[in-house]
């Protein structure tokens, strides 16, 4: 039996404000992390404190914690329209239907 504890999967995300600012942040549960951000408590973002409702633009997974943040630096880089573009080219289309290959 391996004494190593699995390891975590961590996931860039991707928040849009009320304003319309974007937020980028790292995570091992976007959905907790998602919920912690929009109760406006300590573990919200000072960045994100009173810019609610927040709404998930974008997420993927990363890998490692190293490579999910060298990933987050790389996308808070980005200007605001390669952003979008991101976004853009990762959302679902909303009419395509689940479980086709």
């Amino acid at each position: 039996m391996s004494s190593e504890a699995p390891a975590r999967v961590w996931y860039l995300y991707m928040l849009k404000c009320a304003n319309g600012q974007l937020y980028t942040g790292v995570t091992t549960d976007v959905e907790r992390r998602l919920s912690e951000h929009q109760a406006n408590s300590v573990k919200t973002a000072r960045f994100l404190r009173g810019k609610g409702p927040l709404q998930l633009m974008y997420q993927e997974v990363v890998g490692s914690h190293g490579d999910a943040l060298r990933r987050e630096i790389a996308v808070k880089k980005l200007s605001r329209s390669q952003k979008l573009q991101l976004i853009d080219r990762e959302l679902p289309n909303p009419k395509s239907s689940r479980g086709c290959s």
